[in-house]
């Protein structure tokens, strides 16, 4: 019973972080009340985006509050038309530029090179640089709203977090977690304050940064080896002594990151082992995830089974802590909680069974994305 209590106790403190990360420290960028007057570049690279490109682009020129923005779009070798897809939707629109990017050279890998060259391409007048993923679709105020909240929190990246569309039953069970994991267990006032390197968190899908601060920490060219560009671009801004912000974007941003399952599965298996590092860190955190989250319904079950109905109450208060925990995340973030709260301990094993999975695949050398290898 003392072994249930101390568990029990355990997910009561993540929950509460995660209720006090989400009411009190997460930011909320809104509507700004005037407009973005600096020049505000759109930074778009796209590989093989042919089908999902358009409501991105076209988003991007609708937006408004921001007269100096400028799209740059880089095509990253497509295969599927991606470019002829953007001159159809851009048309002569003088405030879109495409470029066609070069190929990686030895030591970079193919998202932070392009990142790079968009960046290194932009007009030099602009201030701000903001990096969109082309499965994002932002409401017409994001860029306007992200720039001012960017200025407004004396940051130089902010990371506004979209809200992660689901359509099937394997993205409700693996997508939530993002948020929650960084919700739970990130203290978002503290890593605001921090200059750990370490203590970082960002998402690459939508990223408003000042432009000198990116260049002085080396921008995109300083992570051009990292699976994980956009973390370590948040951990590159804070050595050379910037500031970084996370930020609910569920009210500016939608992403639709995969289409299906296996393109889930590879997503998630390509950078789960980058992560975690080591693998005895990443069997500590999936064995202590599980113990918390996976374990108590089970020990419910078979407490009740074993006659301990005290024993299975512990339990079971235990699972709907998790499940609370869930709950608070998906309020906070636009998401949809009912009914996949509840299936939260399932969400941790998937999760599990993907690290394993990519730990596997990178010692066999057998990691691959958009056609390129990864390690």
């Amino acid at each position: 019973m003392t072994a249930l209590l101390a568990l029990l106790l355990g997910v009561a403190v993540l929950t509460g972080h995660t209720l006090i990360n989400a009411t009190r420290w997460l930011r909320r960028p809104h509507r700004p009340p005037a407009e973005v007057t600096e020049p505000v570049a759109v930074l778009l690279p796209l590989r093989d985006e042919a089908e999902r490109v358009a409501p991105c682009l076209r988003a991007l020129l609708d937006q408004r509050g921001v007269p100096g923005l400028r799209v740059v779009v880089l095509d990253d070798g497509s295969t599927d038309g991606t470019a002829d897809v953007v001159r159809a939707v851009a048309g002569d629109d003088p405030r879109v530029t495409l470029l066609t990017g070069a190929t990686p050279p030895a030591g970079w890998l193919g998202k932070p090179y392009a990142c790079w060259q968009l960046a290194t391409r932009a007009d030099p007048a602009a201030t701000a640089l903001v990096f969109v993923d082309a499965d994002v679709v932002l409401e017409p105020d994001a860029v306007a709203a992200a720039v001012t909240e960017l200025r407004a929190a004396g940051v130089t990246l902010l990371s506004p977090y979209p809200r992660i569309v689901t359509a099937t039953a394997a993205d409700r069970l693996v997508q939530p977690l993002l948020q929650w994991l960084w919700l739970t267990f990130l203290p978002l006032a503290a890593m605001e304050r921090s200059r750990r390197p370490s203590l970082a968190a960002a998402g690459g899908q939508f990223l408003a940064l000042d432009r000198a601060g990116y260049l002085r920490a080396g921008g995109h060219a300083a992570v051009a080896d990292r699976v994980l560009e956009d973390i370590e671009l948040a951990r590159a801004v804070k050595r050379a002594g910037g500031r970084i912000a996370l930020a609910d974007g569920s009210r500016l941003a939608a992403c639709r990151m995969y289409e299906n399952w296996p393109q889930l599965r590879d997503g998630y298996t390509k950078s789960l082992w980058a992560t975690f590092g080591h693998p005895g860190a990443a069997a500590a955190v999936v064995g202590l995830l599980l113990l918390l989250y996976t374990a108590p319904p089970l020990l419910a079950v078979g407490a009740l089974a074993a006659g301990a109905p005290g024993a299975a109450l512990v339990a079971a208060g235990a699972y709907l802590l998790g499940v609370a925990g869930r709950v608070v995340t998906a309020r906070a973030t636009g998401g949809r909680w009912w009914p996949d709260a509840l299936t939260h301990p399932v969400s941790v094993v998937v999760l599990g069974w993907l690290t394993l999975r990519s730990y596997h695949l990178r010692k066999r050398r057998r990691l691959f994305w958009r056609g390129r290898p990864v390690s």
